[in-house]
């Protein structure tokens, strides 16, 4: 089967890795890709960024499957585009319709659909330029710490939670009417603050059936401790130790059997992940967001756990055969640390060498923030790397991981030294 993969980050490396272990792969191609998905398959020279282009490509290399690893391909529609040609519908799109990724691509879309399906969220109210006021008299009548959600996608940015009441109002002003997130933050979502500890669940569902996938908690302060700016992530653990069975037979009757029987109650077209980011509080799970893909640095440790044919996987979400198949996974605890550029998430330098990364042997690296000049591997982002590691514990998952990156160097070098510190590592 030739597999062409969407996507450049630490997130693609890891799905690419998994895909080419199949049995059943025959060229894995993946764009734009990084120097990691290079060892992994073919990347795609220049990228393909529309979708007349990703069809073409399909039809020349006789492409059986598109795996979507980012969001905005599938915002804006991806899987309608491929499977309403004549020429391309025969191709297999493990992502879901443009209007399945409304989930993600807009919170006031999210929330709604929420309400209509009695899944537990964050009470709240949308606004915009229009009801801005209504707006500030909304945060006056909250608790602090107040939330903030621009509407759309703002490459994990669109988030605010602030402590002050008028800080709230300033930000809710310059992002509605000062376009301070684009148009992402036309309309912004006001929402609870709710306190407890976070969790991530993953299916699949080829849009009647679902499998869970092994759960993850990821960590996205960039100071140790969860102090600092939020960041794309810093590290993942897999599974989560109070992911109990009682934990996620609530989260599987209260969150996701209602999210697979809406979408299928509101003929949404769903092949592909969802990504359930929940707040545990008390005990119950209350949903903070959908993503409508899999879940960065968290794939680069659910996905290296997936001991099932990914490409097996593949072929029943598309032929809709997921509630007769099983999913096998890796009994052991599995970490990923991110490595990143020093200065992240705000201003930081690229361009620097990577050295050591030929010396690691007892963990997985991923790249995410990396090109090439010549043979030499350079930083090009804010995440870097992110290394995974295996053990029967997770304190020995970490031990590994942590001991590979004091092998790999590059100027500014920085990583989290507490990734599951707030999780029982034995």
């Amino acid at each position: 089967m030739n597999v062409l993969l969407l996507g450049s980050g630490g997130r693609e490396h890891a799905m690419a890795y998994s895909i080419s272990q199949s049995r059943r792969i025959g060229t894995l191609y993946i764009t734009p890709g990084n120097p990691g998905t290079a060892q992994c398959g073919e990347n795609v020279k220049p990228d393909l960024k529309t979708a007349a282009e990703i069809k073409a490509f399909c039809l020349e290399k006789n492409i059986e499957c598109i795996v979507v690893g980012p969001e905005v391909p599938l915002i804006n529609g991806i899987y309608d585009q491929v499977k309403s040609d004549v020429d391309t519908a025969h191709i297999a799109v493990i992502g879901p319709s443009q209007a399945g990724a409304m989930l993600e691509g807009s919170k006031d879309f999210a929330k709604e659909f929420m309400e209509r399906h009695n899944i537990p969220t964050a009470a709240y109210k949308t606004f915009t330029r229009e009801n801005l006021y209504q707006g500030f008299n909304f945060i006056d009548s909250l608790r602090a710490p107040y939330v903030l959600k621009a509407d759309g996608p703002a490459a994990g940015k669109g988030v605010l939670i602030l402590d002050d009441a008028d800080d709230a109002k300033r930000e809710l002003a310059a992002m509605v009417a000062e376009s301070k997130f684009g148009d992402a933050g036309s309309k912004v979502v006001i929402e609870q603050f709710l306190k407890g500890i976070e969790c991530s669940y993953f299916v699949v569902t080829d849009g009647k059936n679902y499998r869970l996938l092994p759960t993850a908690k990821d960590y996205k302060r960039i100071g140790e401790g969860d102090t600092g700016l939020n960041t794309g992530g810093m590290g993942a653990i897999s599974p989560v130790p109070f992911a109990t069975e009682e934990l996620t037979a609530k989260v599987v009757r209260r969150v996701i059997e209602p999210t697979i029987r809406g979408l299928e109650a509101e003929n949404i077209i769903y092949k592909g992940f969802i990504y359930f980011g929940l707040m545990i509080v008390g005990g119950e799970p209350f949903v903070i967001e959908y993503n409508c893909r899999m879940g960065d640095p968290e794939t680069e440790v659910v996905f290296p756990r997936i001991q099932t044919d990914v490409l097996d996987i593949f072929e029943a979400i598309e032929n809709e055969t997921l509630d007769s198949f099983e999913i096998k996974t890796d009994p052991r605890a599995a970490c990923t640390v991110v490595v990143a550029s020093g200065g992240y998430p705000d201003h930081y330098p690229t361009g620097f060498s990577i050295t050591g990364l030929e010396t690691v042997n007892n963990s997985l690296v991923f790249h995410a923030g990396t090109r090439k000049d010549g043979n030499r591997v350079l930083t090009s982002g804010g995440r870097v790397l992110a290394v995974t590691s295996f053990g029967k514990t997770l304190k020995e998952a970490l031990g590994k991981s942590y001991a590979s990156i004091d092998n790999i160097a590059f100027e500014g070098k920085y990583f989290r030294r507490d990734i599951g510190f707030d999780v029982d590592t034995n």
